[in-house]
């Protein structure tokens, strides 16, 4: 099946050169271009999208708010939102995955590596960019908490505790099944379970519950 793609930034060779990388994999199309917020929520619908590859800084509309606006919008249900930012250190990166964003990667990230993220997100998976991932986690523990959890880590089995810190490290359920000794569908299968024990809404999510519960410690590699 062909990966439906939205490119959304404000600069014009950004764009142009996301649309060639994306046009040069076999199982992705562009289907849009959306030089601001307002523009990419609208082209998301139009365009039947899914999949956006959202920058976070755009006139109009920036890119947390049209986000948001697709996450809200029950006729968008099924379009992924994956953001770019300039910066590992933006400011930004919590409020997009609050707003609704299934992961966040680097704009120098390479090639190969954005396209491998657009497939992961729009299989319904949720990506943490590795590098930033520490420095995402410290924000959110100084930050305004998400909406709590029907449960924290405690109601979990010791395998699913061992998945959920992979998970908080980064790791997609493949590497998880590697480390672990399991399938990538075993693995995909305890995080699901455990989303449902911890009432998160996604892979973000449980990273927070993560770090904020003390199961997993900011800047700490797991033994």
């Amino acid at each position: 099946m062909t990966i439906r793609v939205l490119l959304a930034d404000d600069q014009t060779l950004v764009r142009a050169a996301f649309a060639m990388l994306v046009e040069s994999a076999g199982d992705m199309e562009v289907v849009g271009q959306a030089a601001t917020g307002r523009e990419a929520v609208e082209l998301a619908r139009s365009a039947r999208a899914d999949l956006v590859v959202m920058d976070l800084r755009m006139p109009d509309l920036d890119g947390i708010e049209a986000t948001r606006r697709i996450a809200a919008d029950e006729d968008l249900a099924g379009v992924r939102v994956l953001v770019l930012t300039t910066y590992d250190t933006d400011e930004h990166i919590v409020e997009a995955l609050r707003a609704g964003a299934s992961g966040f990667l680097v704009k120098d990230t390479r090639p190969a590596e954005l396209l491998a993220a657009i497939r992961t997100v729009a299989a319904g998976d949720a990506l943490l960019s590795p590098g930033p991932t520490a420095r995402l986690i410290a924000r959110l523990l100084r930050s305004p908490a998400l909406p709590e959890p029907a449960g924290g880590p405690e109601c979990l089995t010791e395998r699913e505790r061992q998945v959920l810190t992979l998970v908080a490290r980064g790791l997609t359920n493949s590497e998880i099944g590697e480390a672990l000794g399991l399938s990538p569908l075993t693995a995909k299968t305890h995080v699901s379970r455990i989303m449902g024990k911890l009432g998160a809404r996604d892979r973000a999510q449980l990273v927070v519950v993560a770090y904020e519960s003390g199961l997993v410690t900011p800047g700490v590699l797991p033994g």
